[in-house]
């Protein structure tokens, strides 16, 4: 099964010129954890609940502080037409919950994440969560 078969579409893009209030708002009113951050058409980073704790809060700053300053700037993705199971494995590997996706001209098409693969091929997706909750990672403080 290909990314694009299960991926979600409906993709919100943060700014890194967004503060981090801004961002909280637009996660908490779509009930989500995970954006990507987009600058002049291009991909420069992401944003989760979690990085905007950690990093932002915990860190000291305040909810006028800018996305630029808490998000993840080593951009991890995957391509729509890649193979659930084989971004699932590597999800696991690079310790990531969620990638972007794009098409082959790298534009943004939609978000994947371990529960969506797991739809797809539970087995793929255990192994790759397995991996993700390990200790340590991208998002370690």
């Amino acid at each position: 099964m290909k990314v694009s078969e299960i991926m979600s579409r409906d993709v919100e893009i943060a700014s890194p010129h967004q503060t981090v209030a801004e961002v909280a708002k637009c996660m908490a009113d779509r009930q989500i954890g995970f954006l990507p951050v987009g600058d002049n058409d291009k991909l420069v980073g992401t944003i989760t609940d979690r990085d905007l704790v950690i990093r932002g809060l915990a860190d000291g700053l305040g909810g006028d502080a800018k996305i630029r300053e808490v998000m993840t700037r080593d951009v991890k993705y995957c391509f729509e037409d890649d193979d659930v199971d084989d971004v699932a494995r590597n999800m696991g590997k690079v310790q990531v919950r969620r990638l972007p996706v794009v098409n082959r001209e790298k534009r943004l098409t939609g978000v994947i994440s371990l529960g969506d693969a797991a739809l797809a091929d539970a087995a793929a997706a255990g192994a790759g969560l397995k991996k993700v909750s390990r200790p340590g990672g991208a998002h370690a403080h």
